[in-house]
């Protein structure tokens, strides 16, 4: 193996998991790309041309045997685990009352376990240091109407980044969270499509005049994940065009 770094990237079938790929492609990493749906993710790995070397596994980040046997070979084809970013993730609407419990269960299982899971397994590969992302929301400072369950995970997940960064630092390795704003993926837009969002409204919690794109949101993991972020751990990064500065 050479000196090139290796990224594990979840939900990187599409949206903002695919633009992460793409971007740690581009940027020279070896990437292993995770996602439910296999066969997004070998589109994925496929739309980017170049010698980088690249695996498409497909599995669920709630099932403890999936992501074991993801890290162990992601290590195995593509060498020591430098960086994870956990970002796969599920919302389904409904108030407390609507929400059955396995629709409840399912978002804590996704949103939340599926972050502790990865972590557990690939903080022990990485023996030479390294990042861990948690791709968080701007949910997790401030909720919407029938949210409980995606907010709750959320929220649990910058819990998660400031224990692991503390528990962790000493091995060398970082821990960081990212809260998107609104971003243009295909689940924004099956949100808009069912009437649960409507895009006029959105349009204007964001200061900027604009949703975000999934690349803004691999630009602010790159960097996270890069030397030039070496003393940042247990932050929470917004990328949310100034949608939570508002209180809303």
């Amino acid at each position: 193996m050479d000196d090139a770094k290796t990224a594990l990237i979840t939900g990187a079938g599409s949206g903002i998991g695919a633009a992460i790929a793409e971007r740690f492609l581009s940027a020279g990493y070896r990437v292993a790309l995770f996602d439910i749906n296999g066969k997004a993710a070998e589109e994925t790995a496929a739309r980017i041309a170049g010698p980088v070397r690249r695996i498409a596994i497909s599995g669920d980040v709630s099932s403890e045997e999936h992501v074991q046997l993801a890290v162990l070979r992601t290590v195995r084809e593509l060498g020591p685990l430098d960086v994870l970013v956990n970002n796969a993730g599920i919302e389904i609407y409904g108030t407390v009352v609507e929400l059955t419990a396995e629709q409840w269960d399912r978002q804590m299982a996704v949103n939340l376990r599926g972050s502790y899971l990865f972590s557990k397994y690939a903080i022990p590969e990485m023996r030479r240091g390294g990042a861990i992302i948690h791709i968080s929301s701007a949910h997790a400072h401030v909720s919407w109407p029938r949210c409980p369950a995606y907010d709750a995970t959320k929220a649990g997940l910058i819990g998660l980044t400031r224990a692991m960064a503390l528990d962790h630092g000493r091995q060398g390795i970082r821990v960081n969270a990212i809260c998107p704003g609104y971003i243009s993926t295909p689940l924004l837009e099956k949100a808009i499509a069912c009437g649960e969002v409507d895009r006029e409204a959105m349009l204007k919690f964001h200061p900027l005049g604009r949703i975000g794109t999934p690349l803004d949101i691999a630009e602010a993991t790159l960097f996270l994940a890069s030397d030039a972020a070496s003393f940042i751990s247990g932050t929470v990064l917004n990328v949310d065009g100034c949608l939570t500065a508002q209180g809303l």
